[in-house]
């Protein structure tokens, strides 16, 4: 089974590029937001469905069963599962192994790869703070949720610096801060929207239980009228490449790509709902990193220590260059599928 994820962004495209998006669509809220391919889906799409052309072109020069799976809904942790739930386990046969690829900021025409955890677990939360509004004149009338939330962000920076130990790795982000209407009104509440990273489970209990306590504690230091309303949004698991298939693809690949074009990594922050189907179908799956930067003006940066100001994917002006990115990202899918419908 190969992979490709298909779906885009609430994100208007900032490429200046003669292709960028001008799509607009409608969000959860009901909103009108522009789209666009700011994560390299896209790519993603162009490269599978360039590696199954190829293998149907070339359909007597290998055996097995091809299966092609172009997974909407990865950006809200929903596609995967999604699927699953329509039936593709039923529809089709369980696979020898399952491969997916995600383009990256690295150098154009260069694949990492690592063994074990590759992406990190995520949880996204919706918590609402309750106060009481009063006009911007007489705070003292109020319990001023503005002010509370604040507290509260401010709060929740110190669960890694002071909860997680530094030889363990976790992420808070706060992406969404939203109270008020008018500067002279002060609010009945507001809304906070955040995105927990981790690679340990008992780290991301720890987390997010300290996340609880604060907001609670927060909001009960305040005088709120009542305790905080906490939403789960969404969810990944971690992805974790099988090693033994693994080994196999990276062999693959250092047999059919330049020296010095594969490379381990490290295993990232970022998350993906690629590993439901592996984990669900009780498979081995192998997930790996192509990059999409113009070589030159990555090693550039990498000389000047920039590399941080490059954009990078969920960045506006995120645009993989497309040769040799699309060669590469092809050339991968082939020689990583060859390594099983080849043998």
């Amino acid at each position: 089974m190969l992979r490709a994820d298909m779906d885009a962004l609430p994100i208007k495209e900032a490429t200046g590029l003669s292709y960028a998006s001008t799509v607009t669509g409608t969000g959860p809220d009901g909103k009108p937001t522009s789209v666009a391919h700011s994560c390299g889906h896209d790519m993603h799409v162009a490269c599978l469905m360039g590696a199954a052309s190829l293998f149907a072109r070339s359909r007597d020069s290998w055996h097995g069963t091809l299966m092609a799976v172009f997974q909407p809904g990865e950006e809200t942790a929903q596609g995967a599962q999604a699927m699953i739930d329509d039936g593709l386990f039923k529809r089709f046969p369980k696979p020898d192994v399952v491969l997916g690829q995600h383009v990256m900021s690295l150098p154009s025409g260069h694949l990492d790869w690592r063994k074990g955890v590759v992406t990190s677990s995520a949880d996204s939360m919706q918590i609402r703070m309750f106060g009481r509004g009063a006009h911007g004149s007489m705070p003292e009338a109020s319990i001023d949720p503005v002010v509370l939330a604040a507290s509260t962000v401010m709060r929740l920076q110190t669960i890694v610096s002071r909860e997680v130990a530094p030889t363990d790795s976790a992420v808070v982000t706060i992406g969404v801060l939203q109270a008020g209407t008018k500067e002279n009104v002060i609010p009945d509440e507001a809304i906070i929207k955040l995105n927990v990273r981790t690679f340990d489970e008992g780290v991301r209990k720890h987390v997010l239980a300290a996340i609880e306590r604060i907001v609670n504690a927060e909001a009960a230091a305040a005088g709120a009228p009542k305790p905080p309303e906490i939403t789960p949004l969404d969810r990944y698991s971690s992805v974790t490449n099988d090693s033994d298939a693994t080994e196999k693809v990276v062999q693959a690949f250092r047999q059919n790509f330049p020296d010095g074009s594969i490379e381990e990594t490290r295993p990232t922050m970022a998350s993906e709902d690629f590993g439901c189907f592996g984990a669900e179908w009780d498979a081995p799956a192998v997930y790996w990193f192509f990059g999409g930067d113009d070589p030159e003006t990555y090693a550039k940066a990498k000389k000047n220590g920039t590399i941080s100001s490059l954009p990078t994917n969920h960045n506006p002006r995120f645009a993989p260059v497309i040769h040799p990115t699309l060669e590469t990202g092809v050339k991968a899918l082939v020689v990583g599928a060859c390594a099983w419908l080849a043998s």
